[in-house]
């Protein structure tokens, strides 16, 4: 029965960050977001929160199956529980950094790095688990996606970068 536990947790765990970083930021969505230039291939509002919910639970699953290919928190598992947990951080760090802070310098930064993060997370879950590092792809993919909006968006709205007013 304790398995159970351990793997629920580890499933739901990148949801915590995630459902606080939209509940802080909801309120900044229709009232800042709609309003920068988007490319035209940006998707609607209404396919993120099915998307994270999908990425989120694939990643924690993963994370799970890593964790306990590893023996739980041993020595071995400090570099990928290690990656796993830095880009998960910077992960839960975009939202309020992009529509909290509005900041999308700091944004654009944070994405660059995650991208590196969770591609060394990849590999470094390969070596372990397989069905994990591939569990991870379509996040991979995602977030491709995601930086290229952030840098779209952080290029087409310049009025929006600190110390720059016009």
């Amino acid at each position: 029965g304790r398995m159970w536990a351990y793997t629920v947790g580890f499933t739901v765990l990148p949801h915590v960050g995630g459902f606080l970083g939209w509940f802080l930021n909801r309120k900044e969505i229709p009232a800042w977001y709609e309003k920068l230039k988007r490319p035209s291939w940006c998707p609607p509002r209404r396919v993120f929160p099915v998307a994270w919910t999908m990425l989120y639970t694939g990643m924690g699953y993963a994370s799970y199956l890593v964790w306990n290919d590893l023996g739980g928190c041993s020595s071995k598992a400090i570099v990928p529980l290690g990656l796993y947990g830095a880009q998960l951080a910077l992960n839960w760090a975009w939202p309020p950094l992009f529509f909290g802070a509005r900041n999308l310098n700091m944004a654009l930064i944070d994405i660059l790095v995650l991208d590196g993060l969770a591609i060394g997370t990849v590999c470094s879950w390969y070596r372990i688990n397989r069905v994990a590092a591939l569990l991870l792809l379509p996040y991979l993919g995602w977030l491709a996606m995601a930086t290229c909006l952030t840098i779209r968006i952080w290029k087409d709205n310049p009025e929006q970068k600190p110390g720059k007013s016009d």
